[in-house]
């Protein structure tokens, strides 16, 4: 996938590009529309290319590449009028289409028909049709651009004829348009027009436009198709009802279609009618006229014109509009505007796809007629309008759907998804029908057999129904046999003779099935097959279904029944459930079976009663004679009655049973037969016990006659029950039912007969055990619950009888229960009062309650905090007073309409509530509710505010420590009541349990969730302000993953994620080691003055140096570096006192976060030389002492000293830092300014901006350096006559260079010459690689031979130094292969980072003054190239006046008053033809400088004239200041006018490759100057000069010019990282050759036994950075077109230096009397030599085998640019070699046995014969 950013740029419609903003004040940085994206077939296959033209600068057009749109194939630099192409104003449309046609003159022709509407800024003279060039492009010819012979259509006003296009379509042998304007003939309304062209007509006379009617007033086309309706072509057009008289579309809409041919029938009848009959139709009316206010009308010609003359002629008349409309009805109407339209035919069906303004997709079937029906709708974005460009794939599966902001793939139907016949037909898509045999919801091709009825069913066709089973005979049946079942079906497909169908009942196996007709036949499967029944049920139904093969063409369902499980199933019942059932089962009375047969085993049947209706006949207990009610503990004789039970003729006899809780009673029964033909049984009298908790109990009661049980009624059962269950006082007993019986006796609650003294009538007075609440609102309201005894009988004993303190109480008879409880509504009491609470039931005395109940006052005093996040998640604290008033539900806060939740235990004196979200900010009352009373805090409102926004945190790292501080900022963080900031850590071990189980991954999710590992860690947060807050992150321990992390805002969640679009990562603890890492217990010597170095790894992970403390002892030890390994601090000049009281030693500790590490105490060195002379002392005598003692001296010298040096390094690098931390915010403004520059010129660069040289220069510059005129600029230079043999000699020559013993042999001949100097070494080489440039491959194959030839030699000698030089010819081989194989990646990756580094470093420099003699600078890296001295120079602007085109424009320019003029002509030229490449500019000296001051004050400004200043033997160069120019002053630049002869005008200088000096003038004795005057002495020889610049260097360069130095260092910095990271970088693949080469060494030394890293580290540095890049990086100019100066090429040696050092394995460290260059780049080259190493090990660890890549991409590169090597030349120049070396070579040829065989010395001979006529031994 490729992609191309084609906007914003700066642009404005009022101005022509290319765009200089000086020149066009209005131009801004301004969106890109696309408007036109055409594709371009390519004239001889191939890809072809994409035409693309935008809204920006005028509309001109591109052509890219069509595999690779990033790839431009023609882009217009400087566009002319006529190439402005599209509308430059996003709501003016433009179409276009590319047709291809023939002229005599050119052959085949592409052109590009383009439609635009009219657009009232930039060029207003763009017809609306007009004709484009694309190919063939043959200057003076430009592409795109608009040719008066290729035609265009003339309108008499531009403005007038606006026509809006919508589409533009090419078919036939026409060209058609389609758009919409007012109608300027007639009514003047806006209507929709088609108009016409012949492909062949460059002359625009066959133009003619016809309106399309659509329906009831559909107006305006908003988009179109040409596609076929009814297999014939048609124009499918979606149109809008206009508003009123304007072009402004409504949401009215409809789809209309016209067929071409009716199109083309009155397009040409308008034709005929103008040519022959002068506009009018038979009738004379109007039927055609001239359109576009042209002067021509229609005419009387013969009959015939319009067949002679079809795309008419000169004669004819143009342009023809017909005034006849085309009409169409309307297919479908919408009320959404409707947008864009395709179609596609299906199965001969019409499909159109309409899209509109909401970003729904609709689907229409077109039927024959042009009626439609619309049948389904997809919303693909929703809110976003359908663009016009609806395409459908080429599998016409899919529809591409363009809206504002995505591309959507939307299926074209979804037949797939439906499963079954019925969710297929019920889609109603006319794409999808249910294929029978297949089983499967299918397009119609897809089904085989769709010709035949029935197999393919169309879910459009509403009639359409599945195959169904329409009945099956029996549709149920008895489990226990097998029968035949037939099945009806419909709409069954046919089958062939061979084709069978079976049924499968369930899952039995398949049996067959024989089909007659629609009624299909199968057996039933045998009994013992059929699953068994569910327990429980007593039938099953099977799914019959009707297979064919394994697709199941339809299905039925079929029961299976069985009688016995129904009367198992009614234990209580079995004859009734039996003969009741509907399944036809009977009843066998003396074998108690249920069965389906027609016959008992024992005669006696009882059918079914659907076969016998009438009263049952099964023997059956109807009912109880006695009562049902039982008391427990008294002696009852229950009497059953029963009836049919004759059937019973044995002798057995007839039991009661009573089951009480599964235990059975089993009592005699006694019967009488009684005259209505039933039986009474009379059970012996029982006496029932039975523990029951509640007063009675339901029990079953039946009949048995030996094992038989009788049938009982269903609902029969005896109650038993005990007065004494639950009914624990008096009321509660008086309260139960009187048939009951029960009585208040003696304290209990027992049966009237078991009463043995008088019952009790009346109860004892009412008893109150507890109230609850206890206090109450003096409003009421809250609900009082009383609870006791003898409350009462019923609710209406207590109603009226309950006062609370003294108040009525209103009973709730939903809250009473009998006797024990009282639930009452408390009343309002007017003032606080306390009473008890009294309950009276009938006249005894009321109930007292022991509690008091208070009525009280509660009171709301305040409220903190009083606002808070419209969010919610604030806790308010509410202080009153008697808040413990009610229940705590009767309690409830409100903040407005929004509840506020209680969520702490409410006090007397405060509740806390937090606050839900609210729909709106602003201020609202708090409400506090107590049952019905309500209390506000007067005077407060609670305000609900914006909730917080955070729109940064930085940083986003921490370590697991925790505790550094994370700043954010945002919006209303003061609002918040509490921030937290949380992070979510799932523990390490459950991700390890997930990994061994992938299956259950889900279910460990879930758990992670439930069982509480989901956990947090938090920390508070600070708010600052209202738009600042600080975090510090939370400790969070190392066995954790960290899943995420967010602030808490209350009820505001903010993920950090959403704030930063990445992640915030913890990082493992820095890690730091000891002072003393030998002996961690002894203290760490320290010499005051120095710094205490700590190191450690990962140090500045996740921290900086700001956020890191050290403290030692009780003082500070001041943090002065922090890099990754070491931290280095300065502490007190003094030893500080320890704070810890184990040790007197002060500890160093060093804070990081939460992170405190200590890393050992430290002990203060006093002068550690003292013992010295103690020593000395005590052995004074004796001399052996005095020599031990000295070399004891020297020791320990010389340990200082080397202690010294390194405290002296660590001393300069905090140095460094500290001066680099002063000049930083003079660089960070520099930068800025730096920055706004370069902004400007990456728009330049981005384009056809970057300066490149073309792979000619590139390889001639690299080839070939220093030389004036390279080979490749050469021909031959040959007589003529002598040409063709000498061409053939070296084609031969050609062809035994490809021989590679030759070549071997010829380059080991070379180099053992004497004569054969370094330089002729590199030019063979260059000449070789231009010889073999067309065969890379062979190239690389020798160059390789060759360098294990070298490694060879050098693995004898010192392997270290191989590559380093360019001493023998294959290492400049190397150097020109790297070149060939890097091109691309300079062009793609590195060039724009090297060109943004030339022109960083070039606006700095000419930022500050430049001295053209000597070509020293005020701002540059180089020291000894340092303007020291301070110079007074002032900014100013010059208005140069610059000729562009005719009109002349004024440019403003930066310079300085100290400038040369010639530095300010090239100042000049560098903004004029900023975008230029240097070649292409004038030369500054081909230019006068003019200053221009009011009428006719013209003055030639220049270096050097009769003004200049001359003091003894020195002489000023002339600068602006000299001439006094002011600010602001007018200056042109004008051609030198060859007169103005004279030494000084026409000689210049400018620093560079130019010389500084005028010799003129050295000659006369004068010396120049211009800021400076030059110290070197002239006598002193010129090798002493440069040693003596050396001494002056090395002195310590003072702060001051430090300072400079490193302000220009950190105003570069970005780019030179750019630059660095560009090449070094890894993220992209490394270049081929790149790692090809690598690989080599590698093999190199594997196989050479050099297992010293270092070693090949130093070949891979001597093969890419050191031979490629540092020469790139030092010579700009090799790759850009550019023009380098002293002053930039001082800068670029310190940053191609850097790079060295950055390459090297050496430890790079710096002191005091380092090189400047060495000190500048101290703390960055360690950074880049992890670079550099990381560069190298990501190329090693990388998969190798790349050589077969590698050869396709030399054989690409072979191709791609020999033809710009001229090989002929190269030739020539390697034989003048052999000339020179002919008998050496020809002798080492000849004593090589192969050059033998092969005959070389013969072959080379020959060439010599034809080349110079060299008389040979031939």
């Amino acid at each position: 996938m490729s992609h191309v950013r084609t906007g914003p740029h700066l642009d404005s419609p009022d101005c022509l590009p290319p765009i200089v903003p000086q020149d066009c004040p209005s131009a801004s940085p301004t969106h890109n529309h696309n408007k036109l994206l055409l594709m371009e077939p390519a004239m001889g296959g191939g890809p072809g290319s994409l035409i693309v033209c935008g809204s920006l600068y005028q509309g001109i057009c591109d052509k890219r590449s069509l595999s690779n749109i990033s790839q431009l194939i023609y882009q217009t630099s400087n566009p002319v009028d006529t190439q402005y192409v599209a509308a430059n104003d996003p709501r003016v449309s433009t179409v276009a289409v590319v047709i291809t046609t023939e002229n005599k003159q050119e052959g085949v022709l592409r052109l590009m028909l383009v439609g635009r509407g009219y657009t009232s800024k930039g060029p207003g003279d763009i017809p609306p049709i007009t004709t484009r060039r694309l190919s063939p492009v043959v200057s003076p010819r430009r592409a795109f651009s608009q040719e008066e012979e290729l035609g265009k259509l003339v309108v008499g006003s531009y403005s007038e004829y606006n026509n809006h296009f919508v589409k533009a379509v090419a078919h036939g042998s026409h060209v058609y348009f389609l758009f919409s304007r007012r109608d300027m003939w007639h009514k003047k309304e806006y209507r929709t027009y088609a108009s016409r062209l012949c492909t062949s007509d460059r002359s625009f006379y066959s133009y003619v436009e016809v309106p399309l009617l659509c329906g009831n007033g559909y107006n305006l086309a908003q988009g179109a198709w040409l596609g076929n309706h009814s297999g014939e072509p048609a124009l499918f057009v979606v149109m809008a009802t206009g508003q009123a008289s304007t072009p402004v579309a409504t949401g009215r809409s409809a789809l209309c279609v016209y067929g071409m041919a009716e199109l083309d029938a009155k397009l040409r009848r308008a034709q005929e009618v103008c040519y022959t009959e002068g506009g009018r139709g038979s009738g004379g009316q109007e039927e055609a006229y001239i359109e576009y206010a042209v002067s021509s009308k229609c005419l009387k010609l013969p009959q015939d014109s319009l067949s002679e003359y079809p795309c008419g002629g000169e004669h004819t008349p143009n342009p023809i509009a017909s005034a006849v409309p085309l009409p169409a009805m309307t297919t479908v109407t919408a009320t959404t505007q409707l947008t864009a339209v395709t179609t596609a035919t299906e199965a001969g069906h019409t499909i159109a796809f309409l899209g509109d303004r909401e970003g729904r997709l609709h689907k229409v079937l077109v039927r024959s007629d042009g009626s439609g029906d619309l049948y389904g709708s997809v919303l693909v974005d929703s809110g976003s309008a359908i663009s016009a460009d609806l395409l459908l794939d080429d599998s016409q599966q899919h529809v591409y759907v363009l809206t504002n902001s995505r591309l959507s793939k939307v299926p074209v139907s979804s037949c797939e998804r439906q499963t079954d016949c019925r969710s297929c037909l019920a889609v109603r898509d006319p794409y999808c029908g249910w294929c029978v045999l297949d089983g499967r919801c299918s397009r119609k091709h897809q089904c085989q057999r769709h010709m035949q009825p029935n197999h393919w069913l169309w879910s459009f066709e509403q009639t359409n129904q599945c195959v169904t089973v329409q009945s099956l005979q029996p549709a149920n049946q008895s489990k226990d046999e097998q029968t035949q079942v037939t099945l009806s079906v419909v709409q069954l497909p046919d089958l062939t003779e061979a084709e069978s169908l079976s049924c499968v009942f369930g899952l039995l196996p398949p049996l067959p099935a024989v089909v007659t007709g629609t009624s299909i036949t199968c057996q039933s499967p045998a009994p013992e097959l059929l699953p068994p029944m569910l327990t429980g049920s007593d039938h099953m139904i099977l799914p019959v279904s009707l297979m064919f093969g394994h697709v199941t063409v339809t299905t039925g369902d079929m029961t299976f029944y069985d009688c016995g499980a129904v009367s198992q199933l009614n234990q209580s019942s079995q004859c009734l459930a039996c003969v009741s059932s509907v399944w036809g089962c009977n009843w066998c009375p003396l074998d108690q079976l249920c069965t389906h047969n027609h016959s008992c085993p024992n005669q006696h049947i009882i059918l079914n009663q659907r076969e016998s209706p009438g009263p049952t006949s099964c023997p059956l207990v109807f009912a109880l004679q006695s009562s049902a009610l039982v008391p427990l503990g008294l002696s009852t004789t229950v009497v059953l009655r029963g009836r049919n039970l004759d059937v019973y003729t044995d002798e057995a006899q007839y039991l009661c049973v009573v089951e009480i809780e599964g235990v059975q009673f089993n009592l005699s029964a006694a019967v009488e037969k009684t005259p209505d033909n039933t039986h009474t049984f009379t059970c012996s009298p029982h006496q029932f016990q039975y523990a029951v908790s509640q007063l009675q109990y339901s029990t079953a009661v039946y009949l048995r006659r030996g094992e038989r049980r009788i049938d009982t009624l269903p609902g029969l059962q005896l109650q038993l029950y005990d007065c004494s269950a639950g009914q624990s006082d008096c009321s509660q007993c008086r309260a139960v039912p009187e048939e009951y019986g029960c009585v208040w006796c003696s304290g209990s609650c027992v049966y009237n007969q078991s009463c043995s003294s008088l019952a009790a009538d009346t109860c004892p007075p009412p008893q109150i055990t507890q109230v609850l609440p206890v206090s109450g609102p003096l409003e009421g309201g809250v609900l009082v619950t009383i609870t006791g005894s003898n409350l009462g009988m019923k609710y209406q004993d207590v109603l009226g009888g309950v006062t609370v303190a003294g108040v009525q109480c209103l009973p709730r008879p939903e809250g009473y229960q009998i006797s024990t409880r009282v639930v009452c509504e408390l009343q309002a009491s007017g003032k606080q009062r306390e009473g008890p609470v009294l309950v009276a039931v009938g006249t005894s005395p009321p109930g007292r309650s022991t509690q008091m109940f208070t009525y009280q006052d509660p009171q709301l005093l305040d409220l903190v905090p009083d606002k808070g996040p419209v969010s919610g998640g604030t806790r308010l604290t509410i202080r009153g007073r008697q808040l413990l008033t009610g229940q705590k539900s009767d309690l409830r806060a409100f903040l407005g309409p929004q509840p506020c939740y209680i969520v702490e235990e409410v006090n007397d004196t405060q509740l806390v509530c937090q606050t839900g979200p609210s729909n709106q900010t602003g201020g609202v009352t708090l409400r506090v509710l107590f049952g019905k009373a309500e209390r506000t805090v007067s005077n407060v409102t609670f305000r609900y505010l914006d909730d917080p926004v955070i729109t940064d945190a930085t940083p986003a790292e921490s370590f697991y420590a925790g505790g550094r501080v994370v700043m954010v900022t945002g919006r209303n963080l003061g609002v918040v009541q509490q921030p937290i900031i949380s992070v979510w850590v799932e523990p390490v071990v459950v991700q390890r349990v997930k990994r061994k189980r992938r299956l259950a991954l889900l279910t460990a999710k879930q758990q992670l969730v439930f069982n509480g590992t989901m956990t947090t860690v938090s920390e508070p947060c600070s708010v600052l302000s209202s738009s600042q807050m600080t975090c510090l992150t939370p400790a969070v321990t190392p066995e954790v993953k960290v899943k995420g992390v967010w602030f808490q805002l209350d009820n505001v969640r903010v993920h950090y994620e959403t704030i930063k679009g990445k992640s915030f990562i913890y990082y493992p603890n820095p890690e730091f080691f000891p002072l003393n890492r030998e002996a961690p217990d002894a203290p760490y010597r320290f010499k005051p003055g120095g710094v205490i170095a700590v190191e450690g790894q990962h140090l500045t992970r996740a921290i900086s140096r700001q956020e890191v403390t050290a403290r030692l002892g009780d003082g500070e030890c001041e943090v002065k570096t922090l890099d990754n390994t070491h931290l280095y601090c300065e502490p007190p000049e003094i030893q500080p006192l320890s704070v810890d009281d184990s040790s007197e030693l002060p500890c160093l500790k060093v804070f990081m976060g939460h992170l405190k590490v200590d890393l050992g105490l430290v002990q203060y060195d006093s002068d550690s030389l003292s013992v010295v002379p103690l020593a000395a002392q005590i052995s004074l005598g004796a001399g052996a002492a005095v020599i031990i003692l000295s070399v004891l001296v020297v020791i320990l010298m010389y340990r200082r000293k080397s202690k010294q040096a390194l405290r002296d390094y660590k001393k300069v690098l905090l140095q460094l830092e500290t001066l680099e931390i002063n000049v930083g915010d003079q660089c960070r403004k520099e930068f800025t300014d730096l920055m706004t520059e370069m902004m400007d010129l990456s728009s330049d660069v981005g384009g056809p901006g970057l300066p490149l040289l073309d792979y000619r220069t590139y390889a001639e510059r690299v080839f070939f350096p220093g030389q004036q005129v390279a080979p490749l600029s050469r021909q031959l230079d040959l007589p003529e006559s002598r040409r063709p043999t000498v061409e053939q000699g070296l084609q031969q020559l050609n062809n035994l260079l490809n021989n590679k013993l030759f070549l071997t042999r010829f380059i080991h001949t070379l180099e053992a010459q004497q004569g054969f100097s370094q330089r002729d070494r590199g030019y063979v080489a260059s000449l070789l690689t231009m010889a073999l440039h067309d065969k890379l491959e062979y190239f690389t194959e020798v160059m390789k031979s060759l360098l294990q030839d070298l490694v060879q030699q050098y693995v004898a000698k010192n392997p270290k130094l191989m590559l380093r030089r360019t001493e023998t010819v294959v290492e400049k081989m190397l150097t020109n292969w790297m070149s060939i194989c890097l091109y691309s990646f300079l062009k793609e990756v590195a060039g724009e980072p090297l060109y943004m580094l030339y022109r960083a470093i070039k606006y700095q420099v000419d930022k500050g003054p430049v001295d053209s003699v000597t070509g020293k600078a005020k701002r540059t890296l180089n020291d000894s190239h340092l303007l020291r001295e301070d110079i007074d120079y002032c900014a100013m602007t010059l208005t140069v006046l610059v000729k562009n085109g005719v009109e002349v424009q004024p440019c403003p320019v930066k310079v300085l008053d100290t400038d040369t003029i010639t530095q300010v002509k090239d100042k000049i030229l560098d903004q004029v033809y900023r975008g230029a490449p240097f070649s292409q500019r004038p030369a500054a000296d081909s230019l006068d400088l003019e200053w221009r001051s009011g009428q006719a004050g013209h003055l030639t400004l220049s270096d050097d004239d009769v003004t200049a200043v001359v003091q003894g033997r020195w002489k000023r160069v002339n600068t602006l200041q000299h001439y006094k120019v002011p600010d602001g002053a007018t200056v042109a630049l004008i051609p030198r006018s060859q007169s103005s002869g004279g030494v000084g005008v026409n000689q210049v200088f400018q620093t560079g490759e130019k010389t500084p000096m005028l010799e003129g003038e050295e000659e006369e004795g004068l010396r120049l100057w211009h800021l400076v005057k030059s110290s070197e002495d002239p006598e002193i020889p010129k090798h002493r000069k440069s040693s003596m610049r050396e001494r002056e260097r090395a002195k310590a360069i003072p702060e001051i010019y430090l300072t400079r130095l490193l302000s220009m260092k950190g105003t570069l910095q970005k780019f030179v990282d750019d630059v660095f990271v560009a090449i070094l970088s890894t993220k992209r693949p490394p270049p081929i050759a790149v790692r090809f080469f690598f690989d080599f060494l590698d093999d190199m030394a594997e196989k050479h036994g050099i297992d010293d890293p270092e070693t090949v580290h130093i070949w891979k540095t001597n093969s890419l950075p050191l031979r490629f890049w540092v020469n790139i990086l030092k010579n700009p100019q090799f790759v850009l077109d550019v023009q380098v100066s002293d002053s930039i090429d001082a800068v670029l040696s310190v940053i191609a230096q850097t790079f060295i050092d950055s390459c090297t394995t050496s430890e790079h460290k710096v002191g005091r009397d380092s090189p400047v260059n060495k000190l500048l780049y101290a703390r960055e080259i360690p950074r880049y030599k992890q670079l550099v190493e990381r560069y190298y090990s990501d190329i090693h660890s990388a998969a190798s085998g790349c050589y077969q890549e590698m050869n396709s991409t030399l054989t690409e590169l072979s191709g791609s640019f020999a033809s710009e090597m001229n090989s002929l030349v190269a030739l020539h120049e390697l034989y003048k070699y052999i000339n020179k070396y002919y008998d050496q070579i020809i002798m080492s040829l000849e004593e090589d046995s192969s050059g033998q065989k092969m005959q070389l010395a013969y072959r080379l001979q020959q060439v010599a014969a034809l080349v110079e006529n060299k008389v040979t031994d031939l």
